[in-house]
């Protein structure tokens, strides 16, 4: 018996990870121009932010509960446990329909292990958190062993983020109404974190250059051996400043490993064109 290794497609891991490190992935659904589409399966990135840019607004549904099911039953069925790193439940029903899922289950295979796990993340830090897991599958760890170290990766994983236009998150009940007022006429940029699993907007900052420089102070004060960690950035379509933000990283921690992948399409949709976030651990896990 092993373990089955599972998260989803907010997690904006490029599908590649997901081929390569025999991890599995759910995704979550996009509508747009009346039709549904599959993250990372069936619709590119690129093609939301277009949309975007010509004034559409795509919208977003968890992951489908019979996909989820049939995934779970088939490994359930084949005898192996499984961990699953859901999208934080602050942010999407998907940790709830695998918890109500769980339970149906269980009655049809008392002996399934399935670990379900609210991760309180999102895009590349439940991605980063993926990354980890994917390593400890490698330790030949039990699953309360394995389970107990991605929560720890989980908990102490800071996602640090700004956005072009806060209206994005807005209008898909992400951050409050009032918290989406920031002045886009005067250059003012907000940055947000993420707190217990919410988008969090903690300070205001005039000017894109300001935001990236205080982006990094933010790691400064909140990151533990930034030097030797795998650090997530993320980015709405913008490569070349993703990159710009990892020379900036690497100059200031000498940090040497990067997980870079463009925002996914069920998350862009609600953080839109522009944004740039960077992920990373507030604390050494041994």
């Amino acid at each position: 018996m092993s373990i089955k290794l599972l998260t989803d497609s907010a997690s904006d891991l490029p599908l590649s990870f997901f081929q390569e490190n025999n991890v599995g992935f759910l995704p979550l659904r996009v509508s747009l121009d009346n039709q549904e589409f599959l993250d990372l399966q069936t619709i590119e990135p690129a093609s939301v932010y277009e949309a975007i840019r010509k004034g559409k607004m795509p919208k977003t549904s968890q992951a489908a509960p019979t996909t989820m099911y049939e995934v779970f039953e088939d490994i359930a069925k084949s005898g192996d446990s499984c961990v699953y790193l859901a999208f934080s439940s602050e942010l999407s029903g998907t940790y709830q329909t695998a918890m109500m899922i769980r339970e149906e289950l269980l009655e049809k295979y008392p002996d399934f292990q399935l670990e379900i796990i609210d991760t309180k993340c999102a895009s590349l830090g439940q991605g980063v958190v993926t990354y980890y897991a994917a390593q400890l599958l490698q330790q030949n760890l039990s699953l309360v062993e394995m389970t107990e170290k991605i929560k720890q990766y989980a908990l102490h994983m800071e996602h640090i983020f700004t956005v072009d236009d806060l209206d994005f998150l807005a209008q898909g009940g992400r951050v409050s109404k009032a918290s989406a007022f920031v002045g886009g006429l005067l250059n003012i940029k907000p940055l947000l974190h993420v707190e217990d699993g919410k988008l969090i907007p903690i300070e205001k900052i005039r000017g894109r250059k300001k935001v990236f420089k205080r982006m990094l102070d933010v790691m400064e004060e909140r990151g533990k051996n930034l030097s030797s960690q795998t650090i997530g950035i993320s980015h709405g379509d913008d490569l070349e400043t993703a990159l710009q933000l990892k020379e900036m990283i690497q100059e200031r921690f000498g940090t040497k490993h990067f997980i870079i992948n463009i925002i996914g399409a069920a998350i862009g949709s609600h953080s839109g064109p522009g944004t740039i976030a960077v992920f990373f651990l507030n604390e050494t896990i041994e």
